[in-house]
């Protein structure tokens, strides 16, 4: 399940400790105040496991990595690919009256986004982060209703401790 490339792993470490961060973030739009602390708490171990996640993959990058002329294109496109459906949804919704569904929608996209990464990084543990942010988008709209919160505050808190989980889960790989 673990990526094969250490440096691949602290790479991993880095990109989830800054989206962990900005989900974090973006869960403190209108949570409720009990959660702020918390959501605070997770910014900071997210940025603690980005830099370190960045300083070990800076030490390892030499040891070889599953990125290459093959893998890096295709990474590539794949990344654009995200990014275009998270803007063009994200405008979509904001044009039509729907822009509290906006984060879910991202979180929804980020999570599908890496299904196809783990068999071309040859990363299966990426489908495991892949399904439990997708679940998060999923379920997401459904809890905020529920409880009467924003969805900001359901996805961000969801998805920014999925991904801190899965930075420290890839940090610990890469560092053993």
């Amino acid at each position: 399940m673990d990526a094969e490339f250490a440096a691949n792993a602290a790479a991993t470490a880095a990109i989830f400790g800054v989206f962990g961060m900005a989900w974090f973030g973006w869960a403190q739009e209108a949570p409720p105040k009990a959660w702020r602390p918390w959501l605070g708490a997770g910014s900071v171990l997210s940025l603690t496991a980005a830099v370190v996640g960045g300083i070990v993959t800076v030490r390892t990058w030499d040891e070889g990595s599953s990125v290459d002329d093959r893998t890096g294109p295709i990474f590539g496109v794949i990344v654009l690919i995200e990014v275009v459906l998270c803007a063009a949804g994200a405008i979509w919704l904001r044009r039509t009256g729907r822009a509290p569904l906006v984060p879910a929608w991202i979180a929804l996209i980020v999570g599908l986004h890496f299904f196809p990464l783990a068999p071309l990084l040859g990363y299966p543990a990426l489908a495991i982060w892949a399904a439990l942010v997708t679940l998060v988008a999923v379920v997401s709209v459904t809890v905020a209703r529920r409880y009467d919160l924003t969805p900001s505050a359901v996805v961000g808190a969801g998805t920014g401790a999925t991904l801190l989980i899965g930075a420290v889960t890839a940090l610990v790989h890469a560092l053993t």
